[in-house]
């Protein structure tokens, strides 16, 4: 085993005691909660070696980066979840290889996926990001759309061709009534999350939670927690 490859499964090692002693502490299966891997800024090779260790769901969040790496990879037994603020003009290259699009927020968005997914004949899983530092039906600084504005959204998703209606994603908000109160915003994703499944049942995906914050989403409820550095190691510096 390399020396990368080594403290990967280390780094690995040490996710999945803290997403376990979480579940354990919240009274959850283990299996309830899905690790996503965010693999943006690392090479290809990172995600070659991840897939080795067992990891099965990672996550991008550039088009540029993503879609050479998953050519790269796309002999793995993988799924590719796109967590970046989309812009339409990167939809066709996205629709390619990611099989779930976390961050949905608008209806033009929505539109463009649909078209692209039904030329290419695949199903993408969308999830509504929710943006819990904007106003009820406002946008978030990183994108998402307001409370307010998730019951319109997730409608438009279920009825698109190619689409397919998977829950909510929420990053924890910097500014804003829960600004630095992430169990509190993760909860109220998941009272927003009960509201769209009386709607929408099979839409039971709830993806929150980073390296530092993944026990609090754990405890609210999370399905799936998007961990990065906590695996992969400090980010260098873009510049």
């Amino acid at each position: 085993m390399t020396d990368r490859k080594a403290q990967l499964a280390e780094n690995l090692a040490k996710v999945e005691e803290r997403i376990t002693a979480a579940c354990t502490a919240a009274g959850r299966k283990r299996e309830e909660v899905t690790l996503i891997v965010v693999t943006k800024t690392y090479p290809a090779s990172d995600v070659r070696m991840l897939s080795e260790l067992g990891v099965r769901h990672v996550a991008e969040n550039r088009d540029q980066d993503a879609a050479p790496k998953a050519a790269e990879c796309s002999d793995l037994p993988l799924s590719w979840h796109f967590v970046g603020q989309l812009q339409t003009n990167k939809v066709r290259s996205v629709v390619g290889y990611a099989d779930f699009v976390q961050s949905v927020d608008r209806s033009k968005l929505v539109t463009a996926l649909s078209r692209e997914a039904v030329r290419t004949e695949r199903e993408v899983g969308c999830l509504v990001q929710v943006a819990l530092d904007a106003e009820e039906s406002g946008r978030g600084e990183r994108g998402g759309v307001g409370p307010g504005g998730i019951e319109e959204l997730g409608e438009l998703i279920a009825r698109a061709p190619g689409l397919r209606l998977d829950g909510l994603m929420t990053v924890a908000p910097l500014t804003g009534p829960y600004a630095g109160r992430q169990q509190a915003a993760f909860e109220r994703l998941m009272d927003l999350s009960t509201v769209l499944r009386s709607a929408h049942p099979a839409a039971n995906m709830v993806s929150a939670g980073m390296s530092s914050d993944l026990e609090q989403a754990v405890a609210a409820g999370a399905t799936h927690v998007r961990v990065g550095t906590a695996v992969l190691g400090v980010r260098p510096r873009l510049g």
